[in-house]
């Protein structure tokens, strides 16, 4: 029987998405990308699933990048128009996800591995955990969105350090540049997670979902545009029951109950 390279377990509203190759590290290939791809859509189309995390099987890596072999064997346009378009179209989809994402960085996340955390809304990685862009030592520069959108979330001074050395970094050094929310100790990264999970899936999923657009588009206008296109968000939440039951519940000193509309 064949093992499914990505595992999807849904726990009350979170949804753990799992890539399963722990023998490979958690190898990013075709056959993979597809299983992620699919589970990703899984949990977006669920409306019952408020939040996603993304993590890796075992103790020792994340993703710890592409599959070397798989890599090797293919030229430039075969790369362009197959795994190069896969990775960008499923990384994307996890970064335009209207619903909140967290990467839970159990290891080594290097190459796709960072470019796959990068694309999440918050990360927590274990103590263990380390990060890096090591493509510059096969020859290669990050190719599934590292070398752009690493220089827009840290410095990009230190972005060019990262990627023009292929130097790893810890965990905490990656909290320190802002690369991460914060440093778990290994064997408590699961129920941190799970926790933080929680806690963002207690709150109204339209509210985040609209602030998800709000934050995610205004980073590509001018602030005079992301200014006026907050205004619009946030008279669409106004519209909401959720916004007046928020407002409700505080007057009334109770816990809100957010339906999502």
């Amino acid at each position: 029987m064949t093992t499914a390279r990505v595992l999807f377990d849904k726990r009350d509203s979170i949804a753990l998405i799992t890539i399963n190759r722990e023998a490979q590290l958690n190898a990013l290939d075709m056959a993979t990308l597809g299983e992620l791809e699919a589970g990703v859509a899984r949990a977006n189309d669920d409306a019952g699933v408020k939040v996603i995390v993304l993590t890796g099987a075992g103790k020792k890596a994340f993703v710890a990048g592409g599959d070397i072999r798989d890599l090797n064997s293919r030229q430039g346009l075969a790369h362009y128009l197959e795994l190069g378009e896969t990775l960008h179209r499923v990384f994307l989809q996890i970064e335009n996800s209207d619903k909140p994402t967290i990467a839970a960085v159990n290891g080594w996340a290097l190459g796709g591995g960072t470019e796959l955390a990068l694309c999440t809304d918050l990360r927590l990685a274990a103590d263990s955990a380390s990060f890096g862009l090591p493509e510059i030592t096969l020859g290669l520069f990050p190719g599934a969105g590292g070398s752009q959108r690493l220089a827009r979330q840290i410095s990009p001074c230190k972005a060019k350090e990262m990627m023009f050395l292929g130097d790893r970094i810890t965990a905490a050094e990656a909290e320190r540049l802002g690369l991460i929310n914060r440093v778990v100790p290994a064997d408590a990264l699961m129920a941190e997670v799970m926790k933080v999970a929680a806690a963002i899936a207690s709150k109204s999923p339209l509210v985040l979902k609209l602030m998800k657009r709000a934050i995610r588009d205004g980073l590509e206008m001018p602030l005079h545009a992301a200014l006026k296109h907050e205004q619009a968000m946030i008279g669409l939440v106004l519209d909401s029951r959720d916004a007046h039951e928020g407002c409700t519940a505080f007057i009334e000193k109770r816990a809100a109950q957010f339906q999502g509309v």
